[in-house]
């Protein structure tokens, strides 16, 4: 069954599924969703980290890809172990970049919020700690405690799992239904550098349409923010 596609502010033609995250634990044939190759982003010269980027869109419908990753709080977890009850957000994120500064506070009221209804969030940090230190493992762990995050924070140090969920920046969401199939991909809210008050709260919102089997409204905005520092 071909996946359908929510309506975003621009238009985006579809592209290749992506291979699966080839974590140690998982070794299993996953389909994924980005709707057009993560590679030429991942071969952006340096000088284009330095604006913003912007989400493709997704093949909403599409089965989420399994991973084992370890996080700050000690544990590894795998995409099962973080399921909630009615679903489960994944963050892609990290320590330096302003976006996911301006908006931290949003998030973790979000995901305070979505925890009440059953859906968990999970942070992920891709970006390659040789270009920001900043980013780095021992970092990671300091945020989570200076934040007292409320969710796991984990370390994606080999790529290859925002590389299989097509990720490109941070902060950039996808939501996923108690089955884990994407149902939402996009930003936490229209803040950007700077927090925006009493702005549409766009991921807590569709994820709420989800738990209570309610369809998440067509129009979703991309995320944008930081691109991910990938790795030579």
């Amino acid at each position: 069954m071909r996946a359908s596609h929510g309506r975003s502010r621009r238009d985006s033609p579809r592209g290749d599924r992506m291979p699966e995250a080839n974590t140690p634990d998982n070794q299993e044939e996953i389909s994924c969703y980005p709707s057009r190759s993560n590679r030429q982003y991942a071969e952006r010269p340096i000088g284009s980290y330095l604006m913003p980027t912007e989400s493709p869109t997704a093949e909403l419908g599409a089965a989420a890809t399994a991973f084992t990753l370890p996080a700050t709080d000690g544990e590894t977890h795998t995409l099962d172990s973080l399921n909630g009850a009615n679903g489960l957000v994944i963050v892609f994120m990290c320590n330096h970049c302003p976006y996911v500064k301006a908006v931290m506070p949003n998030l973790i009221r979000d995901a305070l919020a979505l925890k009440e209804i059953g859906i968990n969030v999970a942070g992920i940090n891709s970006n390659d700690a040789t270009v920001y230190s900043d980013d780095a493992f021992d970092r990671m762990v300091a945020l989570a405690k200076e934040w007292n995050l409320p969710f796991p924070y984990l370390h994606d140090e080999t790529q290859e799992v925002a590389r299989a969920y097509g990720a490109v920046c941070t902060p950039e969401c996808f939501g996923f239904d108690r089955n884990l199939r994407l149902r939402y991909r996009g930003r936490i809210d229209a803040s950007r550098k700077e927090a925006l008050p009493d702005v549409r709260r766009d991921l807590y919102e569709a994820m709420r349409a989800i738990a209570e089997n309610r369809e998440p409204l067509e129009e979703q905005y991309p995320a944008l923010g930081c691109s991910i520092k990938w790795k030579p």
